[in-house]
């Protein structure tokens, strides 16, 4: 996917901006709908035991259209699974804004599962800043993508009072009107990567790539395989803590008396926490490889855990420091394993492997979601948290320093040599 010097081919930093572009406005639908899903829920249902049924809806709409983007991107390339991936999540946005005004709950659930795929899509656009990137700069390349979703990631939380005010003055409830934006946003952003995602990243490192004669070795084909479990386990469960306690969040805070621009303030800084650091990240994972880099995100996230149990319900800063550390562990979480499973994967089936992988991570993601409301509504939102913070202990053991060995490399290059990719 290089060239003879090893530098990286001229077509990536276009293919990087347009990405960047994308994430940008397809951050803003993202975080709108995270911050009011649960509460409009809550409103159209009156109970908060299945507040968390959006988030497990859309999270369940996520893993079909993971497994569904990635399967297309192979057959298609990039463009055409990421297009259709921010379309289908602009769909369930307007989906969403009709059930809230003819407050039709079938539909609305309905919506949050087809809202899924734009939550897909923005995750399954980091492999695609990914394909044609230099192995040695991976990490930055994925870093690259993530951290442009935290402008529009930033504003749509903070834009959630404003178009819940222009929402009402259209007739429309006003905890749909965030939704509103997330369905502009996503509709662009998939007009963005449909016209100027020239040439396709994925088919273009295809072409680039050096023609594979032999069969691979039983060794490398076991390393791979190992390297998909690695990288799934990480995201899997870092994406599980992250939701599970995220998405009760604003509930906990309206119960203590917090505004709602006070709940969308917090999700705002939680999720620049999720992207803002990744550069940092990407460097750390291409300077000392993903496996560190995980173990220190199993160790955020368990702090973060701990201090949303202990924090006062009172204190908005407590909670926003403990918001921040909770996507600043499921950041590293994520850069690292997606560093792993590139890496581990050949081209010819990369995209539908990353895409079953990202099913995982929306699976538990359901998980989390469904449960956070049931834990929260039988034994309140410290016993959640702290079943976070659990959780998160797992990520230490599931992935290990590396052992030492005779060569001096990283096991992430040993790997890159025995699968020559």
């Amino acid at each position: 996917m290089t060239d003879a010097a090893g530098t990286e081919p001229p077509e990536q930093r276009r293919i990087l901006r347009v990405l960047i572009a994308a994430q940008i406005l397809s951050g803003a639908g993202l975080a709108a709908g995270i911050t009011v899903g649960a509460l409009l829920a809550q409103d159209m249902l009156n109970t908060t035991g299945l507040a968390g049924l959006p988030a497990a809806l859309f999270t369940v709409g996520s893993a079909a259209a993971a497994a569904g983007v990635g399967r297309l991107s192979d057959r298609a390339g990039r463009r055409a699974g990421l297009t259709w991936g921010y379309a289908l999540g602009a769909l369930g946005c307007a989906g969403v804004v009709i059930a809230a005004v003819i407050g039709n709950v079938p539909l609305l659930f309905a919506s949050f599962f087809v809202y899924g795929a734009g939550t897909a899509t923005n995750l399954q656009a980091r492999y695609a800043g990914a394909d044609l990137a230099d192995p040695a700069r991976r990490g930055r390349a994925v870093s690259a993508v993530l951290v442009a979703t935290t402008l529009g990631g930033v504003l749509g939380p903070n834009l959630v009072a404003p178009m819940g005010s222009l929402a009402a003055a259209w007739g429309i409830p006003p905890l749909a009107g965030p939704f509103l934006l997330a369905g502009a946003a996503y509709a662009v952003a998939a007009l963005v990567l449909g016209v100027l995602l020239r040439p396709d990243p994925l088919l273009r490192a295809r072409e680039l790539a050096v023609p594979v004669t032999a069969t691979p070795a039983t060794g490398a084909q076991e390393a791979a395989r190992s390297g998909v479990v690695l990288g799934a386990a990480v995201m899997i469960l870092t994406q599980l803590v992250m939701v599970a306690i995220m998405t009760m969040t604003p509930i906990h805070m309206a119960a203590h008396g917090h505004t709602l621009g006070a709940a969308g303030l917090v999700i705002a800084i939680h999720v620049a926490a999720m992207f803002l650091p990744s550069p940092i990240s990407g460097r750390l994972v291409d300077r000392l490889g993903p496996v560190p880099v995980a173990v220190a995100s199993g160790a955020t996230l368990l702090v973060a855990g701990v201090l949303a149990a202990v924090a006062p319900g009172e204190s908005l800063v407590v909670l926003t420091i403990a918001l921040a550390l909770l996507g600043l562990g499921w950041n590293l979480g994520l850069v690292s394993g997606t560093a792993i499973i590139t890496d581990a994967v050949p081209l010819e089936r990369r995209a539908t492997t990353q895409g079953t992988v990202d099913v995982g991570i929306a699976i538990s993601g359901t998980g989390g979601g469904l449960a956070s409301g049931l834990v929260v509504a039988a034994a309140g939102f410290p016993v959640l948290a702290l079943a976070g913070a659990a959780f998160a202990l797992a990520i230490v053991p599931i992935a290990p320093p590396p052992r030492a060995e005779p060569e001096p490399l990283p096991a992430l290059h040993r790997l890159r040599q025995n699968l020559d990719i």
